[in-house]
């Protein structure tokens, strides 16, 4: 007796005009470069497999954490191509096509995280990101804002930082991004750009001597063995913009769209007040070992960094329309 395999009976009914109940998973990767363990490696996982759910199993993500298909620059292509599916970061690393995007994690210039989130609900930013799909092929899936990122900055230091006159020659490791570089550099710290992966190896090393982080990686990662100071300078607020090539995307129904969408949303809900309570858990737990935790005075910091917008206005270096959106979001209307 002759045994069919299910590819042969699928062939089989449809020949028959029977159809088949044997739906193949259309499967979706997702890259990101944070430990699997981690509040974020946590997200990731979560919302992959609240996708699944949600799709009754006819999308399965599959999950690369800490950078095992490549660092920044590598997933940003393969994202494009579409042989990533997902990568999940700040939406300023769509700078590479859209240069106006770096302004969403522009530092010291927003009030709070409401204002940041109005801000980036605005026409200007819309604007961006429809650019972002017309000449990369890629969008974010939903309301980056919703998914809390931290929930606050910190910079994690070899010494001691407590005031704008500390930032003096500090040697501080940057991601790629020109508009952070140059403020930071305006603060009066030595920027050197390296990959996540390498900051810690690179802080024992000396080559660099602080590293800016949302406060929840800073266990995680281990930066406190090698840099025993943190502290708070709320740089800017952080939400994780899902980022997914606009051609597999913009296949789907509307329906399935949906279930993706209301996916993010829930785990988005579920995970602000774990993101919370795990950064004051892991602070605890630090504090414990003898690493310093402190708040930095931003007065000073927020003034200069006036004086830096300002000069970037008059000089025509900011995009058009930023400083007025900026302004037109502090309240709401």
């Amino acid at each position: 007796m002759t045994i069919l395999n299910k590819s042969m009976l699928a062939t089989v009914f449809v020949a028959l005009g029977l159809g088949t109940t044997f739906a193949s998973a259309d499967v979706w990767r997702m890259a990101h470069k944070m430990p699997a363990e981690s509040i974020e490696g946590q997200i990731f996982q979560a919302v992959a497999d609240r996708i699944g759910a949600k799709t009754n199993g006819t999308i399965k993500v599959e999950v690369y954490p800490s950078e095992q298909l490549g660092k920044d620059d590598a997933i940003l292509e393969q994202l494009q191509l579409g042989s990533v599916t997902i990568y999940p970061e700040g939406s300023a690393y769509l700078q590479k096509w859209v240069p106006e995007l770096q302004f969403t994690s522009a530092p010291f210039i927003f009030d709070s995280r409401e204002h940041w989130s109005r801000f980036m609900a605005s026409d200007l930013v819309d604007g961006w990101m429809d650019k972002i799909e017309a000449e990369a092929g890629i969008v974010v899936i939903g309301d980056s804002t919703k998914m809390v990122r931290g929930p606050y900055r910190v910079m994690v230091t070899k010494r001691p930082v407590a005031s704008l006159a500390d930032l003096q020659g500090l040697k501080l490791r940057m991601h790629p991004d020109e508009l952070a570089a140059a403020a930071w550099r305006n603060l009066g710290a030595e920027v050197r750009t390296l990959a996540w992966t390498e900051v810690y190896e690179s802080i024992g090393r000396g080559i660099v001597e602080a590293v800016n982080s949302p406060v929840s990686l800073v266990e995680t990662m281990r930066f406190y063995e090698v840099a025993p100071n943190i502290v708070r300078h709320d740089e800017y607020p952080q939400g994780l913009a899902f980022m997914t090539n606009a051609a597999t995307w913009n296949a789907l129904d509307a329906e399935t769209q949906g279930q993706i969408i209301a996916a993010y949303d829930e785990v988005a809900a579920e995970f602000g007040p774990k993101t919370d309570a795990e950064a004051d858990v892991s602070l605890a737990r630090m504090k414990a070992l003898g690493v310093n935790i402190s708040t930095l005075d931003t007065g000073p910091v927020v003034a200069k960094m006036a004086e830096f917008y300002a000069r970037m206005n008059a000089e025509g270096k900011l995009p058009a329309g930023f400083l007025d959106a900026v302004n037109a979001t502090r309240t709401v209307n």
